[in-house]
Order: structure tokens, then sequence, then C-alpha cells
């Protein structure tokens, strides 16, 4: 995402500090865990960590927008037979790697509760008699059946990979940092459309391909023709096509889009 926002990245996995003369910026490759500390901390001006890590941190840093891509989902689970909702966690023993992440969601709640926090494997701290139930990040669930646990209650927590700062007014460089990646997210949600149209159905087919603000429409050689460019979600470029083809669009055809600045 970063080399698709123009900045220079490592090469090397073993480097742990990148300077990029050209855009006046340093990258600091640092364990997801202590990310959100030097950011809270203002050792640095930002930073891109994950949401559960950030609230498990407990420092003050913002989350300033989300990047769409690291998505877990966190849940409670535990033997069926034993606890089946979260007001049964009340005095029981509950095993996370994330802490701070659990005890402030059932202190939410009202609900008293032993925390362990573990590293790995937190699915067999139950049938060890380490804990009576846990919280850990579910994917398919295959992981906890397999240890005889099942999930219940409300997600605890929806996470994803996030670019967080510190508190108070943006550092110095920090918008060009933020409009280059969300230039970044654009590009990978949106696709370029372009097609002909007979002049009397251009409205009909802008109604069907809006764009983001209003397409380009522009005369052909032919006055009878109009082309029109147009950005268009990703996921639905094909059922619009298709709707512009029954309208009388041709000449359909879809563009990557490398970056933008909207």
């Amino acid at each position: 995402m970063l080399t698709e926002a123009g900045y220079r990245q490592r090469r090397d996995s073993r480097e742990l500090v990148l300077t990029d003369a050209e855009n006046e910026v340093e990258f600091f490759f640092l364990r997801p865990r202590d990310i959100a500390v030097y950011v809270g901390s203002g050792t640095v001006d930002a930073g891109i960590t994950g949401r559960d890590l950030l609230i498990d941190s407990g420092v003050e840093a913002i989350e300033h927008r989300a990047l769409g891509f690291a998505r877990s989902s966190f849940h409670f689970a535990a033997p069926p037979t034993a606890i089946s909702a979260v007001e049964d966690l009340q005095d029981r023993r509950i095993a996370t790697s994330y802490k701070v992440l659990v005890e402030r969601h059932l202190a939410e709640r009202g609900i008293t509760a032993e925390v362990i926090r573990l590293d790995g494997a937190i699915e067999s701290t139950v049938q060890l008699g380490v804990a009576d139930a846990v919280a850990d990040v579910v994917e398919t669930g295959s992981t906890l059946r397999a240890a005889g646990l099942a999930t219940f209650g409300d997600q605890i927590l929806s996470s994803e990979a996030v670019l967080i700062r510190p508190l108070g007014d943006p550092r110095p460089g920090f918008e060009t940092l933020d409009r280059r990646v969300a230039g970044v997210l654009t590009a990978r949600e949106y696709v370029l459309m372009d097609y002909d149209i007979p002049v009397d159905r251009v409205a009909r087919a802008v109604e069907v391909s809006p764009g983001l603000e209003s397409p380009t429409v522009s005369p052909l050689h032919d006055r009878g023709w109009a082309a029109v460019r147009v950005m268009v979600p990703r996921r639905a470029s094909h059922r619009i096509m298709d709707e512009l083809y029954e309208i009388g669009a041709r000449a359909i055809l879809v563009t990557q889009i490398h970056a933008t600045r909207l």
C-alpha cells in the first residue's frame, strides 16, 4: 500500500529503519504490539497497526483511517454445555492474548471476571484447566470446535489494519501521507469505465453510472453519439456494464486506477 502511495519501501525484511529522502519520511519497522505505544507517546508521527492492538495497548492515540486489510473478528468461546451467554462469565476465568481489550469489554457490560493473558494456543487453556472460557480471533471456528469450544454472545470486536496518529493536531507531513493512502484505497475500490452511448440515452446511462460527482460526457464525431467516462465501484462493474449494454451503450471498457486524489 505504501509503495502504491509513492513511498520507498524496504527490500530486505531485516532492514528495520528506512529513509525515503525524496518524500522526507522515515519508516520504522516495529513489532505490531509496540507500534501503538510509539505513536501514543509521540515518538513517531503515524503508525499502521491493528485496531485490536491499538485498543489492547491502552495508550491514547487516534484511529484516523481504516485500511481494509488484515480483518479479524473477536469472540468469546467455551464448552457449550458449560457457558452459553456473556452473563455466565461472571466470576469465571477467561484466557486471551488481549487482556486490556477483554477487560474493557467486560467492564462495559458490568461483568467481573479474571482475565488471564497468554500468548498462543489459547483454545487449549480450557482443556488444561487454566480457564473456563477464551476470547480470541475467530475465522472459520474450526480450531475452536476441535478443542470442544463454541462461540457465544455478540462479537467482541471487528478489527482491521488502521492508520493511527498521536492526539492533537496532525504532525507535519501526515496530511500528505493520509491523502496518498486514501488515494490508494479509492483506486483499489473503483475502476474507470468508458463507453459510447446514443445522445438521447445519456440521461438513463448516467442514472446507472452516476460516478463520484458526475460523469464526463464528450461528443463523438458522429453527433448522435456521446462518449462517457466515469468511476464505478469495482465490485459492481460487471453488473453496471450489463445494464449499460441493455440501454444501448457500446465499446464499454474498464481499466484499473493506479492512484487518485479526490
